[in-house]
């Protein structure tokens, strides 16, 4: 199994308070410390399952059909007290590049002469997955029902068949030549897509990224405005006064977005959460 590392996104905790003279409350940076893994968040954590390769009997006569197969490994699911897996046409389409590939390549292994496994393959197809599989098979296995079966017999290839977080699949079967003889080739794809987990909405994000711009503003303005008060004699009189009004009505501005925005980053973080717990489940 290979492991494409998700940074986990942190939950970002403000602690807002309203200043009644003189004193904006800063955002804490939490950009700084959270903006590889929130802008990274949709690289998410990935897992492949690649069990060995499945070989079978060299010699033998039958027909593998991918609507069979499918079938089969359903059959065997809810044996098991499973859903069904969906058949997605984009996984389909992967296990069938996996396939014409070894053929062309004459190899039988997960990943290609080139580098290529299964997430690539899934990348090149347009598929983003949280999780997915690869079972391969060469031989003559007489059926489909004995092709899902002899994966059965195999421990790696059985967890992938039963795997709970598995919700889609694709299948191919080809014959063909392999190392000078005509035999079967075939490719299972197994999957849990990306659109399986509910996602943070980026608006949230994007909310969040203005109003930090925003207060960033109004602190080198603030700090403009309280050394021009500072500098500003005496401290009494209608200009003195009208500087420290101006200067509050400003923090209070300041303040209030940044109370809104802890908010939203609540909101943005429990998001996340769920995403998250939808990922490992």
């Amino acid at each position: 199994m290979k492991k494409l590392k998700l940074l986990g996104v942190i939950a970002i905790i403000f602690s807002i308070a309203l200043v009644a003279f003189l004193r904006p409350v800063p955002v804490t940076e939490w950009w700084e410390s959270a903006s590889d893994s929130v802008k990274d968040f949709f690289s998410e954590q990935r897992q492949i399952f690649a069990p060995g390769p499945l070989f079978g009997p060299q010699e033998g006569e039958g027909l593998l059909t991918r609507s069979r197969v499918i079938e089969w490994t359903n059959i065997q699911r809810e044996l098991a007290g499973l859903p069904a897996l969906s058949e997605n046409s984009k996984l389909n389409e992967s296990a069938s590049i996996k396939v014409d590939d070894m053929f062309e390549k004459q190899y039988f292994a997960h990943v290609s002469p080139s580098g290529d496994g299964a997430g690539e393959l899934a990348g090149d197809v347009e598929y983003s997955f949280i999780l997915i599989g690869e079972n391969l098979a060469l031989g003559n296995f007489g059926s489909d029902e004995l092709l899902v079966d002899a994966w059965m017999d195999s421990p790696g290839h059985r967890e992938n068949i039963l795997k709970p977080g598995f919700t889609e699949i694709g299948v191919a079967v080809k014959r063909g030549e392999f190392e000078g003889r005509q035999t079967w080739l075939a490719v299972q794809h197994f999957a849990k897509p990306l659109s399986d987990c509910p996602q943070p909405q980026e608006s949230l994000k994007a909310q969040i990224q203005a109003n930090q711009t925003q207060l960033a503003e109004w602190d080198v303005e603030l700090a403009e405005r309280r050394e021009d008060m500072e500098n500003t004699h005496p401290k009494f009189g209608p200009i003195y006064e009208s500087k420290r009004r101006e200067y509050n009505e400003l923090v209070e501005r300041y303040n209030a977005l940044s109370k809104a925005t802890q908010a939203i980053i609540v909101q943005y973080n429990e998001q996340v959460n769920t995403f998250n717990a939808c990922v490992k489940n």
